[in-house]
């Protein structure tokens, strides 16, 4: 791996461990406030003041909730914080990606698991890319997340305050228009509720206030989950980590695909109801000489037929498992047959990869030492 700048802060034991002592706001819905506040004797108003302090404003301590008296705010702070994520390291890569190192402050405990968050600078936005679990269970043999197993499903607080870090340690430079994309460590629909609690204050236009366009969930093909998300009636984008032509290939590099194969997850993605502005986005990530042959250009088109959809070709990254990137010329061989047959397609080159930040490259590849609290510091909390 090679860091072009790495930026270790640190902090103190004590301020960490009074803060997991108590209950985290970050990730509270506007009900769980409610009941808060009546817990200290407060109206049923001063949970919309919190709320809007916490996600609308993005304050940085409940001090600066100067909507709240002065008295309240003490209460508040006896019984509560806002840091959900401790920001470790920082990777900045040379083309302006930011890899985040997130140690997780569970409300109970100092908690050892870690996250990955990707910050993506444009011209004229930003792409924040979160993980919904530390580690990830799915085992697809092509990503170097899978190396690391499930370490635990995150909090909504721990999801949300992934994008609130990364905003605010950005803050001076932020763009007009924020996307967020669940494409980070984890599977997103084996942490259904924690990912939807967060995802309604992220789409909330009286929470982060972030529009359901700019925003999509990546799965590798949970049916159960993607039929309980078409449920939803505020939802992301929807995207399908397909990666294969038929089941025996997938088979080969998404074990997931036994339990849910091929052809019923394309069964779902038919029934997927999806808005009039809306596309599903397919994931291919090509593995040289695997998945990348014409043949396999010339299947896709045809398992992906009368279906409103979107391809994303994604070369594969490299990292330390047995496989290549595809040639550029075969990438765009590939490409040429599906839009020639009328597909929408799109070659994604990941940003990051000299500080393993690219699609797939997740895998906390870090010293031991970033775990231990004195390399910490409150995510700009």
């Amino acid at each position: 791996m090679i860091v072009k700048r790495e930026q270790t802060v640190a902090s103190s034991d004590s301020n960490i461990a009074s803060a997991n002592e108590r209950v985290c706001l970050l990730g509270k819905s506007m009900e769980e406030l409610r009941e808060l506040v009546s817990t200290l004797g407060e109206p049923s108003y001063r949970a919309s003041q919190i709320y809007h302090a916490l996600y609308a404003e993005r304050v940085n301590a409940i001090d600066e909730i100067t909507s709240l008296p002065v008295g309240l705010r003490r209460r508040l702070g006896a019984t509560a914080h806002l840091s959900s994520a401790l920001i470790a390291r920082r990777h900045q890569s040379a083309d302006g990606t930011v890899r985040y190192v997130l140690r997780l402050a569970s409300t109970a405990r100092i908690d050892t698991a870690a996250v990955e968050t990707v910050f993506m600078p444009e011209d004229k936005r930003q792409t924040i890319c979160i993980s919904t679990q530390a580690g990830c269970a799915v085992n697809c043999q092509f990503c170097l997340t899978a190396t690391l197993g499930l370490l635990r499903n995150l909090t909504a607080g721990e999801i949300i305050g992934q994008v609130i870090a990364t905003l605010q340690d950005n803050r001076p430079a932020l763009k007009p228009q924020t996307n967020v994309v669940l494409m980070g460590q984890g599977e997103p629909l084996l942490n259904y509720d924690a990912v939807m609690v967060a995802l309604r204050i992220l789409l909330d236009p009286k929470g982060l206030a972030i529009s359901p366009k700019h925003v999509t969930l990546s799965t590798s093909g949970i049916i159960p989950g993607i039929e309980k998300l078409a449920r939803e009636p505020v939802r992301p984008k929807l995207a399908i980590s397909l990666n294969a032509s038929n089941e025996e290939q997938r088979n080969a590099i998404m074990p997931i695909n036994r339990k849910y194969p091929l052809k019923d997850l394309l069964d779902a993605c038919r029934s997927y109801p999806l808005r009039t502005w809306e596309h599903l986005t397919f994931e291919y990530v090509q593995l040289g000489g695997f998945n990348d042959h014409p043949e396999d250009a010339r299947r896709l088109s045809k398992l992906i037929s009368n279906l409103r959809a979107k391809m994303n070709l994604i070369p594969w990254n490299p990292g330390e498992l047995p496989y290549r990137p595809p040639d550029a010329a075969r990438v765009e061989a590939f490409r040429k047959i599906l839009a020639d047959k009328g597909h929408l397609v799109f070659v994604r080159y990941s940003r990051g990869q000299d500080v393993m930040a690219a699609c797939g490259q997740l895998a906390l590849l870090e010293s031991p030492e970033f775990v231990q609290p004195q390399t910490l510091s409150p995510a700009s909390r």
